[in-house]
C-alpha cells in the first residue's frame, strides 16, 4: 500500500484517462502536503497531465481524470482552441485563452450568486455533452506547482474551467449539476443543437 495517495503514480506508466464509472472520479481526493508538491513524483505527474491535456485535446484536467487521488488539476485554453469560433460566440461565453498553470487544494468560492447557463463536456464523460449552469465569477484560493499561495478571480469560461475541474477534485461530475433535458451524444448535439443558443436549446425542452 503506498504511503500517501500521490504515491499510487507510476512515472513509468502512460497515463490513461478514466471514465464515468470508477470509484476514483467519484471519491474526493486527497490535499498535498508542501514536501510532497515539491517531490519529483509531483513534477513529473505534472508533465505527463499536460502531455495528456494536449492530446486529448482539453482545456483542464483533474488528477483523478487519470487514477490519481490528489487535489492537484491543471488548466490552459490556448487562442488556437477558439480560433473557429464565431466572435459573438466567444462573448457570449466570456472566452478568452488562459495560460498553462496548476491549480492545488484550491478552495472555490462563487462571487456572486450569478449564473450562465452553456454546453459543458468531460473527457471522462467521453462522447457526451450538455447544459451546465456555473457561476459566472468565482475567486479560488489554491497554491500552485512551486507551493506558493495563489488566490485567482475568474469570470465567464475561465471561470466554467475552474469550477469544473475543483468540482472533480470532489467526487463530483457535470453530470450532477446539468440540465438532465439537455444531455446528448455529440453526434446528437452537432446535428440538432449546435446552431442553436442555449437559450432557445432550453427554451425548446421546456415547451415540449
Amino acid at each position: 500500500m503506498p504511503s500517501t495517495p500521490f504515491a499510487m503514480y507510476d512515472a513509468a506508466m502512460r497515463l490513461k484517462l478514466v471514465q464515468a464509472g470508477e470509484p476514483v472520479l467519484r471519491t474526493p481526493a486527497e490535499p498535498l502536503a508542501i514536501k510532497e508538491i515539491a517531490s519529483r513524483e509531483i513534477a513529473r505527474l505534472i508533465e505527463d497531465m499536460r502531455d495528456t491535456l494536449e492530446d486529448a485535446p482539453g482545456v483542464g484536467l483533474a488528477a483523478p481524470q487519470v487514477g490519481v487521488p490528489i487535489q492537484l488539476a491543471i488548466i490552459e485554453d490556448r487562442a488556437e482552441y477558439s480560433k473557429d469560433i464565431p466572435t459573438e460566440q466567444l462573448a457570449e461565453r466570456g472566452r478568452v485563452p488562459v495560460p498553462f498553470h496548476v491549480i492545488i487544494n484550491p478552495v472555490l468560492k462563487p462571487l456572486g450568486k450569478s449564473q450562465v447557463d452553456f454546453f459543458e463536456g468531460c473527457l471522462s464523460v467521453a462522447g457526451f455533452i450538455a447544459v451546465v449552469p456555473r457561476y459566472r465569477k468565482v475567486r479560488v484560493t489554491c497554491l500552485d506547482e512551486n507551493g506558493a499561495q495563489r488566490r485567482i478571480e475568474a469570470s465567464g469560461w475561465y471561470a466554467r474551467i475552474l469550477q469544473h475541474e475543483i468540482d472533480h477534485l470532489n467526487g463530483t461530475l457535470y453530470v450532477d449539476r446539468m440540465r438532465s433535458q439537455t444531455f446528448a451524444s455529440l453526434e446528437n448535439y452537432a446535428r440538432f443543437l449546435k446552431h442553436k443558443s442555449v437559450k432557445d436549446v432550453l427554451r425548446d425542452w421546456k415547451a415540449r
